[in-house]
């Protein structure tokens, strides 16, 4: 059996510039159809907007608040939130607290670069 752990996994940034300690997908843990990973924006940080071609992704902030636009709406977001984001939906999140903003972030199929579109600031 393997375990993997946050504080030890190692980070990366994504292309959508946020920091990403996965801990199961194609660096971490093995799986096949599915990655699971902790991203952190930090105070102002905000990513690029982007879609994913085929990924399907789960977003549920476990600390902090910020802004989320998914396609053409856009709505707060705080710890505790859940959300689905399509495959080929535009999205942008931005840190707007006081602390950093941390999510898990769930991906079908598993996270991986060539499928991330950047499509504007």
């Amino acid at each position: 059996m393997e375990i993997a752990r946050i504080d030890k996994a190692e980070g990366f940034i994504t292309d959508d510039g946020s920091t990403i300690h996965e801990l199961a997908g194609r660096v971490s843990l093995p799986t096949v159809n599915q990655s699971l990973a902790q991203a952190t924006l930090e105070v102002g940080g905000e990513t690029t907007e982007h879609f994913h071609i085929e990924a399907e992704e789960i977003y549920y902030l476990t600390s902090g608040s910020g802004r989320l636009r998914l396609g053409d709406d856009e709505s707060e977001v705080n710890a505790g939130d859940c959300i689905v984001i399509p495959p080929g939906t535009p999205h942008k999140l931005w840190n707007t607290g006081d602390g950093p903003l941390r999510l898990l972030c769930c991906c079908s199929p598993p996270y991986r670069h060539e499928d991330t579109v950047l499509v504007g600031g």
